[in-house]
């Protein structure tokens, strides 16, 4: 099943979700309908927020299907190490046609549990790392403009609004 992707003005984008506890068939399903919404929005990862569920899960695929072996499971993610730096071009599925200059660490080690609950740890590089960072901040209610200047944030804010007042957002 592919869900909607909840757009910037949605509280739940803006609270900490709360942590996946049960690994059961159910999440399962949910992990799949992710993988698909993601694909279905073309992006590279997503957070269970963004489709209006508040759970600490997330799914990333850098390879956007080309190797299914890169599919990740994100459940309770946590940063756990962070080195470099690296400036890039980021967006958000839930602040579509907005996109901005961010600095991000360059190399990231998550500590995760996979979908059967089972922990694990990456280490990912580049637009990996990026995407580890973009979704656990997901989780615990940021987003990336939180990471631009004020300047650009309220420039982002203020065309959002004049969007939602004109009906297309």
């Amino acid at each position: 099943m592919i869900y909607p992707i909840v757009k910037y003005g949605d509280p739940v984008l803006e609270k900490v979700a709360t942590p996946v506890t049960v690994f059961d068939d159910e999440l399962e399903k949910l992990v799949e309908d992710m993988f698909e919404s993601m694909y279905a929005a073309h992006g590279v990862g997503l957070a269970a927020p963004q489709i209006g569920i508040s759970k600490h899960l997330a799914v990333i695929d850098v390879t956007f299907k080309e190797d299914p072996s890169a599919k990740l499971v994100l459940a309770n993610p946590q940063i756990i190490h962070t080195e470099g730096r690296q400036r890039g071009n980021e967006g958000c599925l839930s602040i579509p046609e907005f996109r901005e200059e961010v600095t991000r660490a360059k190399k990231v080690t998550v500590r995760a549990q996979d979908v059967t609950g089972r922990w694990f740890e990456k280490t990912g590089e580049d637009l990996l790392a990026r995407a580890f960072l973009h979704e656990t901040d997901h989780l615990n209610g940021k987003l990336y403009i939180s990471h631009i200047s004020a300047l650009k944030r309220d420039l982002i804010k203020r065309k959002i609004r004049k969007m939602v007042k004109a009906g297309e957002w």
